[in-house]
Order: C-alpha cells, then structure tokens, then sequence
C-alpha cells in the first residue's frame, strides 16, 4: 500500500502517511454516503483563460525592460548597460513564462530552448565587453551543462523505470564537469591549477554510484526506505 500524496510506501496497519500526514485510503474500507457539493446536472467548470494571463504577463515583463531603456539613456545619454538588462529579463520570460503558453509543455523542447538562449546572451555580452572568453569558457561550459541536463530531462520524462540509474549517471558527470571548469579556468584565464575539481569529483562520483548501487540492489533500496520514512 502507498500513500496517494507522496508515493511512500505504507504498512497496511498505518492510519496516515508518517511522511506528509495524509489519511491513508485502503480500497477495502467502505466510504459512507456523502451530499454532493454541486447538483448532478450543474458541475463547476474552472473557467481560466491562458491568454490574458499571458497578455497580463507580457506587460510585467515589458515593464523593467522600459525602466531600464529609459534609466539608461537619461542617466548616460546613450544605450551601455541596457542591453543586458534586457537579456536577463528576456531569459526570465523564456524559462517561466512562455512555457505557460502551452497546454502540456514538453521539458524536452524547453530546456535545449532555454539553454540555447543563454548561450546567445553570453555572446551577447562577450561581443559587448570585448572579453574573448565565449569561446575558450563560456560555449564549452554552458554547453557540457547543456548536454547533461538535457539528456537527463530526456531520459526521466520518457523512461517509466530506471530513474536512479539516470540521476546517478548525471551525477557523476557534475563530477567531471567539475574538473572541466577548472581546467578552462586555467586555459582561459590563466588560473592556477590547484586541482580542487578532484575533491567535487570524488564526492560526486562516489554519490551518483551509490544511486545505482540502489537501483541494481532492490532490498538495500527498500531498507534506505524504511529507514528513511518509517
């Protein structure tokens, strides 16, 4: 038996979930007659309408770009730090609010969307500040991330099973992005290379392995359970 809320796996003899509390539902127990709250031929329908939410936030989002254009070119009389303020507002709408414009976005569209949006706005302020580190950190970087996450969101959203094998592996490859950053760091702005990538790599490596020791061994995972939650 497993709580209806959480997921948690519950003893028939439990009353509520020692995890979130919630009443345990058991389908042998007979429910008792209860007055219905609307009438049979009248069930209230929620009437939201997506589009003028949207529209209302659109206008919110309009708002600091207008704010920081004007703040800009009076303060300076002329256009320095706008454009990346706008950028960052722009990422804001793209990550939370344009998915809100679909019925069932789908994760595995949104997230390389939104990471090739980043990549874009680094060039962006690579190109505006002449720092020439896109390439040799920023590009490789983002999209080592990019690759990671994306491949995860994939396999968690169409994978019914396996979910511990996913996180572990991602787990372990933060680990060697890890040593990635360093050694870019280094490459790219001539940091020294103290080595202390090995020690997030080693506890990253050794975490995401742990995960799929517990999905390979299913009583160890259900002990961690009961140990965890009862």
């Amino acid at each position: 038996m497993y709580c209806i809320n959480c997921g948690v796996k519950l003893a028939d003899t439990e009353k509520t979930c020692p995890l979130c509390g919630t009443v345990v539902y058991h389908p042998d127990i007979k429910q008792g007659p209860a007055t219905p709250l609307f009438p049979a031929d009248r069930v209230p329908k929620p009437n939201t309408n997506s589009k003028a939410v949207n529209g209302v936030l659109i206008i919110l989002f309009m708002i600091p770009i207008l704010v920081c254009f004007l703040a800009d070119f009076l303060t300076n009389g002329q256009i320095n730090w706008f454009g990346f303020a706008a950028g960052g507002v722009i990422l804001t709408y793209l990550f939370f609010a344009l998915p809100l414009w679909f019925k069932n976005p789908n994760p595995v569209i949104f997230v390389p969307c939104d990471f090739a949006a980043v990549i874009v706005f680094l060039l962006y302020i690579d190109l505006a500040t002449g720092g020439r580190w896109f390439l040799s950190f920023a590009f490789p970087v983002v999209g080592a991330i990019a690759l990671i996450t994306c491949a995860m969101v994939t396999l968690l959203y169409y994978l019914k099973r396996g979910h511990l094998y996913v996180w572990g592996g991602a787990t372990m490859a933060w680990g060697g992005l890890m040593m990635l950053i360093e050694f870019l760091l280094h490459i790219t702005f001539g940091l020294p290379f103290s080595s202390w990538s090995v020690y997030p790599l080693i506890v990253l490596v050794l975490l995401g392995g742990l995960l799929i020791y517990l999905a390979i061994d299913k009583s160890a995972r259900e002990a961690l359970e009961r140990k965890l939650f009862f």
